[in-house]
């Protein structure tokens, strides 16, 4: 069996180098063609184009930015949907829409192939340790034959029905971490400004009910000044609006998500788009440099 990789970013490099120690064959293709040197030192094959990676592979997987680049993939010229899928499995790790994922599981069927929407969380660190939360939808057959390929690179992973479902969940997801990230940044500036030893807030706050992913991993890294994209700002963004449009259709309000969007939307504003997310500590620390008490 071999498997199609299409997009070696941040997590999707990470991946694959999970999906190595466990000697599957993989194929890539990244739109910066430098971004998959590593990999191909490391042993995997390039191909000039996705219509290429799918052709010589049985199992694709795709991850990329947005849900534009999601569609030029699939439907572009030299796309996926370009090549013969008949029998192949398709497998969408981009955080995208519902109805895109919909619209892919229903053009493979077309095309006698199948395909699940399987969006993950847990960040580049997730990636790189193999412990991501993976959130499917599709067939259960197909989930199934797909399963040990996930447990190369998850720790957890749960179908959750149809196509689309594998989306909705992640959008939960977001809008869950959403309000983590909020509150641990309005703790980290409630607790400098009050005077308190920042590390011991943190460790103390672990501990209890106020213990979130959120503050356990990227406080830390706000406090040595790292604003490294583990997941981009401007990911976060389109995610936001992805779950406040879905949330629309579906005839409810999230005023805590759409007031977390706005403070993103400022941060990238002040040209920070391409930071980590907990780089929405920016808003207040200038420049994110913890203030000196007087």
């Amino acid at each position: 069996m071999e498997i199609g990789f299409i997009g070696t970013g941040v997590m999707g490099a990470s991946i694959i180098k999970n999906m190595f120690k466990q000697d599957f064959k993989v194929n890539v293709y990244n739109r910066t063609k430098s971004k998959t040197d590593e990999l191909v030192q490391l042993g995997a094959t390039w191909y000039d184009t996705p219509k290429l990676v799918t052709q010589a592979s049985d199992i694709i997987f795709t991850m990329v930015g947005f849900p534009k680049d999601v569609e030029e993939i699939y439907y572009g010229k030299q796309g996926i949907f370009e090549a013969d899928v008949k029998g192949k499995i398709l497998v969408d790790l981009t955080t995208s829409t519902p109805t895109l994922a919909v619209k892919i599981a229903e053009t493979a069927q077309e095309q006698g192939a199948y395909a699940l929407d399987a969006p993950v969380s847990g960040g580049d660190l997730g990636a790189k340790n193999g412990t991501l939360t993976i959130m499917v939808g599709g067939e259960k057959e197909i989930y199934e034959k797909v399963l040990p390929i996930f447990e190369s690179f998850g720790k957890t992973f749960m179908l959750h029905g149809g196509a689309g479902k594998g989306q909705h969940t992640k959008m939960a997801n977001q809008i869950m971490i959403a309000g983590t990230m909020t509150g641990m940044t309005e703790m980290l500036v409630y607790a400098q400004a009050a005077g308190l030893d920042l590390e011991k807030v943190i460790d103390t706050l672990g501990g209890g009910s106020a213990a979130n992913w959120s503050m356990l991993n990227y406080g830390p890294r706000i406090l040595r000044e790292d604003y490294s994209a583990g997941f981009f700002v401007k990911h976060f963004i389109k995610d936001l609006k992805i779950a406040l449009d879905e949330s629309e259709k579906l005839s409810i309000k999230l005023p805590s998500t759409d007031l977390a969007k706005t403070l993103y939307n400022q941060l990238a504003e002040k040209g920070y788009e391409n930071d980590g997310t907990q780089a929405l500590i920016k808003l207040w620390w200038d420049s994110g440099k913890k203030p000196q008490k007087n």
